[in-house]
């Protein structure tokens, strides 16, 4: 028998699924390291400074077992097959598995088999009969250029952690702190950005409206002409050709920043109202024009956790997981790319299932295809897409395997559909301008857009080619009445703070990090109490702020974005073969170390400025916030003389404890898991893991495990 290695149990009984389908299980023997053999210590650097960078793998706690079963089934088939994920994390893990088998030889900074290894290593975009049948054809060898990439990557992370976490700690004596280089660049965003919102100057200003009586009916075409009256609203844009919507361009850390601000304000609206209302309109003229609306590219890592932000709620963190578990289950392809790719496995079967479920008209003569808009894409890899042709219901249906949840099913969902959408005919949008001038000058406009052909709309957005089925049409010269004038009442918008999916995007397109790793990034920067959310937007705290402020003033160049994505590009360019990784690591290291010396030399503090929430009841001194490496609460700061404490609680608005109707508060525990507790612990213990069990008296429990967490 053959002995195939995966890092998963799901990804292992999925590949069994499939061998016993094909009746190759005789000829396959599966087995999962679950996840990571050998990593980095936690105890120390484990970086050889003088042996070139070399770092000290050792075997992670509690896998000995696993090692010495994976040493004895290689020892008991003839081949051993590497079936680790395609990405530079998967070909880590084959590495170590081959190192662990004795096959590597590691002359340190060269790395390769020993003479006469016959290791084999396959490579796969989606765990499907087919795919699996021809990787399995096609067997390659371990890709040491991206062990190499990932190698760096560690060891420039390590080296950053493990030198500068001390410094800030001696600077704070908060020795839970902890320096990241990506970590701290994406909590800079949030930072520089917090400090642009406060100087940001708020203005008020008016927009103006008028709502115009029309005569119209409906016609054949779904416009709306003639004898039915109709209203039509539009926005005032100009007096005598001088517009009064003026455009505005700030110059911030992560870019330009525009918004618009108009000339009428408190003082003038008024005056304009009564002006426009003792006034007599007309068409001044109807504008048409027919445009092609395309469908947005497959996902990319990135793109998916964006949009399962936005349409489900799903963090960063969760959208992978839950794209995890589709894909080791064989229904999705690998989620972590930054391709826009789609094979012939998919497009031409697609035609074939749109015509046959929506007809001819909505598919494509040729496949369409997108570039891929980041330079370090690989364009071998795909998109995420589904890897057949079902949908959720057929996919999901009578699933006997609870782990696969309601969640599952949304976010194949979005796969699904936008998948298939790229493969559509564009949509036909008629957009009709009307512009409506008055007696004096007054230039009212209106926009309205009808779907002619919804084409990839069907199935990407039918609530908008249902709400867009008719326009009204006015005919140019025609006198109108206006109904009223409406005015609104706003506010300049000072640059928005970042939500997880407006970091990512940031992140991607300054180069910052990559696909796989942005769910660790924003989950490292809450962890350590860095960032707060505000509903569903990123504050810094005091903490967060005064670390970035000292980190990017006195390193500058590393927590640069520039730098740091230049970083990124040097080790594509490792595991593409077009730079050394030493010489990287080298060039890096040595500023840093210069700079890192002159710093442990500087007697200074970290200042973090505390905020006054109120006076100790015990000794009358301020109460403040405190951090620790469980989070937010509030202390006196006379500690350690007095060590009154007080936890934060953030009560969740309209819910009650349904066992003692008293405020429900969300809390977290050691893992940082949050969960749902009654305001009234420890004389009342209910508490529950989901939202939705709040109100729900079959969920009260007493599970110590939840309960009696503080």
């Amino acid at each position: 028998m053959s002995l195939i290695i995966v890092e998963s149990p799901t990804k292992a009984r999925t590949f069994n699924r499939i061998f016993k389908m094909s009746k190759d299980d005789n000829k396959y023997f599966v087995f999962a390291t679950m996840g990571h053999i050998r990593d980095l210590p936690k105890s120390k650097i484990a970086i050889n400074y003088e042996k070139e960078f070399k770092p000290d793998y050792k075997i992670i706690k509690n896998k000995e077992k696993v090692i010495a079963q994976l040493k004895k089934l290689a020892e008991e088939n003839k081949e051993i097959i590497l079936a680790t994920d395609l990405d530079r994390e998967g070909e880590s893990i084959s590495y170590h598995i081959a190192y662990i088998l004795g096959y590597i030889k590691e002359n340190w900074p060269n790395i390769s088999f020993k003479n006469g290894v016959s290791l084999k290593r396959i490579v796969f975009h989606e765990i499907t009969t087919k795919a699996l049948k021809e990787a399995l054809s096609s067997p390659e060898t371990l890709r040491f250029d991206l062990v190499k990439a990932q190698f760096a990557r560690r060891i420039l992370d390590r080296i950053v952690g493990y030198e500068l976490s001390p410094l800030l700690w001696k600077k704070t004596g908060k020795n839970w702190l902890s320096a990241g280089r990506v970590q701290t660049v994406a909590l800079r965003l949030i930072v520089e950005r917090e400090k642009e919102i406060k100087k940001f100057k708020i203005e008020e200003y008016y927009q103006i409206y008028g709502v115009f009586n029309v005569k119209c009916q409906m016609t054949n075409d779904k416009s709306i002409t003639n004898d039915k009256v109709q209203n039509i609203k539009a926005k005032l844009i100009s007096k005598e050709d001088i517009l009064y919507e003026k455009k505005y361009a700030l110059q911030l850390f992560a870019g330009e920043y525009q918004y618009v601000k108009t000339t009428i304000n408190k003082n003038n609206v008024e005056a304009i109202k009564n002006d426009c209302q003792n006034d007599k309109y007309k068409v001044l003229d109807v504008i048409e024009s027919i445009n092609a609306r395309y469908p947005f590219p497959p996902y990319t890592t990135s793109l998916l956790q964006q949009d399962a932000y936005y349409k489900h709620g799903f963090s960063s963190k969760q959208t992978m997981h839950l794209a995890q578990d589709l894909y080791e289950r064989g229904l999705i392809t690998y989620h972590r790319t930054d391709s826009f790719n789609l094979s012939a496995h998919f497009v031409f079967p697609a035609k074939e299932y749109i015509e046959k479920k929506f007809g001819k008209e909505y598919s494509l003569e040729k496949p369409r295809g997108y570039k891929t808009r980041s330079k370090s894409a690989q364009e071998a890899h795909e998109a995420i897409r589904p890897t057949k042709l079902l949908e959720a219901k057929e996919v999901f249906q009578g699933k006997k395997e609870s782990k696969l949840n309601i969640n599952h099913q949304r976010l194949y969902t979005l796969i699904f559909n936008r998948s298939i959408a790229t493969q559509m005919k564009e949509a036909q949008i008629k957009t009709v301008k009307t512009e409506i001038i008055s007696n004096k000058n007054y230039l009212f406009e209106s926009d309205q857009q009808q779907v002619i052909f919804d084409g990839f709309l069907k199935v990407f957005d039918p609530y908008f080619v249902s709400s867009h089925q008719t326009v009204i049409k006015l005919e140019k010269d025609s006198p109108l009445k206006i109904k009223i004038l409406e005015e609104k009442a706003l506010l300049t918008k000072s640059p928005p703070r970042y939500n997880e999916a407006s970091l990512i995007r940031a992140l991607e397109e300054k180069g910052i990090g990559r696909p796989s790793t942005y769910a660790m990034i924003i989950s490292l920067i809450q962890i350590k109490n860095y960032t707060e959310k505000d509903g569903r937007y990123f504050i810094p705290t005091s903490v967060g702020t005064a670390i970035c402020d000292y980190l990017s003033h006195n390193f500058s160049q590393i927590f640069n974005l520039s730098y740091t994505a230049g970083l990124e590009e040097g080790l594509d360019k490792i595991a593409n073969k077009e730079e050394d990784f030493i010489k990287l690591l080298r060039d890096f290291f040595i500023p840093f170390k210069k700079e890192l010396e002159l710093r442990k030399e500087d007697k200074s503090l970290i200042k973090i400025e505390e905020d006054v929430k109120g006076v100790c009841p015990e000794c009358g001194g301020n109460l403040i916030n405190r951090f620790s490496r469980f989070g937010k609460f509030i202390a006196c700061q006379n500690y350690p003389k007095c060590k009154y404490t007080k936890s934060i609680l953030k009560i969740v608005k309209g819910k009650k404890c349904p066992k003692c109707n008293g405020d429900v508060v969300v809390k977290y525990s050691k893992s940082k898991k949050r969960f749902y507790g009654c305001s009234n612990y420890p004389k009342c213990d209910w508490s529950a893991w989901k939202f939705s069990d709040i109100n729900d008296k079959s969920q009260i429990t007493n599970d110590k495990s939840i309960s009696n967490i503080k």
